[in-house]
Formats: structure tokens, sequence, C-alpha cells
């Protein structure tokens, strides 16, 4: 007998993968949660059906929506994240010797506790002394620390139930308050294949808050066609503009200097949902 765990991506699309074992299921109070060990991927851990992350590909998500912002502010201090209760880009973060301070803005305590347990490789970082767990509403965390924050990174999930409101132009413009002179946000922005409305929802909402706005690539395998992007809009610094001097070396898998400039050569189906 085989077993065998399918997301339902989209109305005509799935994504299956052969598991050994389910792990852990609860419904917590805002979520399905769910952890499967899979042959193809490893431990994944699985939010209303969704995946979330795998010990396999999670190091391409979590490099690239932290390094880019990282490396484009020159001196980035404090650092808040929210959502990314798996840890994963904590962990990244404080690869930054310059960070003093990574805040995990989570609602939903139960992914922390969970992943802590299940995938240690993704959350172990949530330990660190430098890091500070704010359990609850990031929206309402944003808007109640003004003026805080050097980068802040958007790690939702798509656009339904818990994180609809990350996706508002209200949130960006919070966002945009919540930061240092010089800040710089990044937010997870979808497929371009199965969610070119959401891009083109979040490039609206952005539009007139910050100066500097740009759409970049990253290549994730469980997600949804496989091609993933990221939205970074900064107060002040261009990320084009860094030099590679400016790239902090450090251990990584996907990220690296060369893939800072890539990622933002865009196919041109690509460029055309944000002309």
């Amino acid at each position: 007998m085989e077993l065998w765990f399918t997301e339902k991506q989209t109305p005509n699309l799935s994504l299956s993968c052969k598991i050994t074992e389910t792990l852990h299921t609860e419904q917590t109070e805002f979520q399905h949660l769910a952890v499967v060990n899979t042959l193809q991927y490893g431990k994944m851990l699985v939010l209303d059906g969704m995946v979330m992350t795998t010990e396999v590909d999670e190091f391409v998500y979590h490099e690239m929506i932290t390094h880019v912002a990282l490396n484009t502010h020159p001196n980035p201090k404090k650092v808040l994240v929210v959502g990314g209760g798996d840890g994963g880009s904590i962990r990244e973060i404080i690869k930054h010797p310059t960070v003093e301070e990574a805040v995990l803005a989570e609602i939903d305590g139960r992914v922390v506790e969970v992943c802590q347990k299940y995938l240690p490789s993704i959350a172990g970082a949530l330990t660190d002394p430098r890091v500070t767990l704010a359990i609850g509403d990031g929206v309402a965390h944003v808007r109640e620390h003004k003026g805080e924050y050097d980068v802040i990174l958007i790690d939702s999930t798509e656009p339904v139930g818990p994180a609809v409101g990350l996706f508002s132009r209200e949130f960006y413009q919070d966002v945009y308050e919540a930061l240092t002179p010089d800040g710089i946000m990044v937010a997870q922005s979808e497929s371009p294949f199965v969610n070119q409305d959401v891009i083109q929802m979040i490039h609206k909402n952005l539009d007139g808050i910050f100066p500097v706005k740009y759409l970049y690539l990253a290549n994730i395998p469980t997600y949804p066609s496989g091609l993933w992007s990221f939205t970074i809009a900064s107060k002040q610094y261009d990320p084009l503009k860094v030099t590679p001097a400016q790239i902090r070396p450090m251990v990584t898998k996907y990220y690296n200097a060369d893939m800072h400039y890539a990622a933002f050569k865009l196919p041109q189906f690509v460029a055309d949902l944000v002309r």
C-alpha cells in the first residue's frame, strides 16, 4: 500500500508526493497544521493543505527572501519577519553580523512549536539570543512599531485566511511607517504562472508608497509551477546598485553575488506583469 500527500495548488493543478508517515496533525486556533515525511523532499510542513516548506528545497526560499534585502541595506541591525513560523528566514537573517535583533511576528504559536520539534534544521535558530518571538497578529505588530525596523520581510502564506491582510495597501503603508528612514521590505509574491493577479495586486498596492520597487525570481520545486517571485520595496537603497564587495560572505546553497543580480533578470512575460 502506498501513501501519498496531494496539494491541490489550483483548481487544475496538483502536487503529489509519496510519504512514509504522518508525523503530526492538528487543528490549531487558526489553521490545520501537519508535518509529513516524504521520500522526495524529506519532512514537509503543510498548512490548510498547502505545502509551506520542505527540508530539501527550503533553502531557496529562505535565502532569497532574506539576503537580497539584507545585502542591499548597508547596516541592517533590527529585522522583522511577519509570518514565517518555521524559522527558516530567521536562520538566514542572523547569518549577517550587523543584525542585533531579529523579531518573528507569527500569529500561530503552534507552528513555531511544531517546527522546532520536527524541523530543527529549519527552526533551530529560533533559540538564538538575538531572536525575539512575538506570537500574535503581525499586522498589529507592524502598526504598533513605527520607525523601528531596518528590514521587514513578509513571509506569508498566499492571501487566504489569516494572511489576507498582509497583501493590502493599508498594510504596506504601515510597513513603510514601521521602517527606519532608509528601510527595506520584501514580500513573497507568488507564482508568475498561476498567481499573476496576486503579483499585480501587490505592485499596484505598493505604488506611491515606496520610491524603489522590483520583482525578482527564484526556483522552488514544491511551490506552484516551481517559479516563484518576491517583491522588494525600498525607501532609499537600490538592490541593483549594490556592488559585489557589499555582498557579505556567508555559507549559502542558492544565493550568491551572481544570483543577487540574476534574480532581477525577468522573462518577458513576467516583466510585462509589473510594467
